[in-house]
């Protein structure tokens, strides 16, 4: 089923709107985790610790789960499909892994931001693990962006099939 032009619109412009507020709170997460690594006062960890526990669940979550269920609906609602070509594939691939690994690392920010404030000590280990979370996390965001922006030839075998099926329905 094709989306009316309107509706097309609105999903795509709340898809690449989420898709780029992800991007920038995982920015800002990342300047979070720099900030305590390079602090000398615990209660800047502290700090930053609730910052990223906060910044987490209420908006890298939701935007993560914006962006895939917009391009989702994009992906069903447009020509370009959901199995006919890799790019989209793989950038739903993506997706779903960065969001995965997302929900699965939370309930540690959560839990590492507790035992900061009870304990009143600053976790480098931790902040040193949340660093290389959040760095994958942009290195796939710009991976799916590029994906986007250059659609990389390239159909499976179900997109040909079903292209074939519209030339045979066109040619009657």
């Amino acid at each position: 089923m094709i989306m009316v032009p309107w509706f097309r619109k609105l999903t795509l412009t709340i898809h690449i709107t989420s898709t780029v507020g992800w991007l920038g709170a995982v920015f800002g997460y990342i300047a979070l985790v720099i900030a305590a690594l390079t602090a000398q006062d615990v209660q800047m960890g502290r700090v930053a610790w609730s910052a990223m526990e906060i910044i987490g669940w209420y908006v890298i979550v939701p935007l993560a789960l914006v962006s895939f269920l917009t391009g989702l609906v994009m992906s069903l609602g447009t020509p370009w499909g959901l199995f006919r070509h890799y790019w989209i594939l793989f950038k739903l691939l993506l997706t779903i892994v960065a969001t995965v690994i997302l929900l699965l690392n939370m309930p540690t920010v959560s839990y590492l931001a507790n035992v900061t404030h009870q304990t009143g000590a600053l976790n480098v280990d931790g902040l040193w693990g949340q660093l290389l979370h959040a760095g994958g996390g942009l290195v796939v965001l710009f991976l799916t962006t590029i994906l986007s922006v250059y659609k990389p030839r390239g159909m499976t075998r179900y997109g040909i099939k079903k292209q074939e099926q519209l030339r045979k329905l066109s040619q009657q």
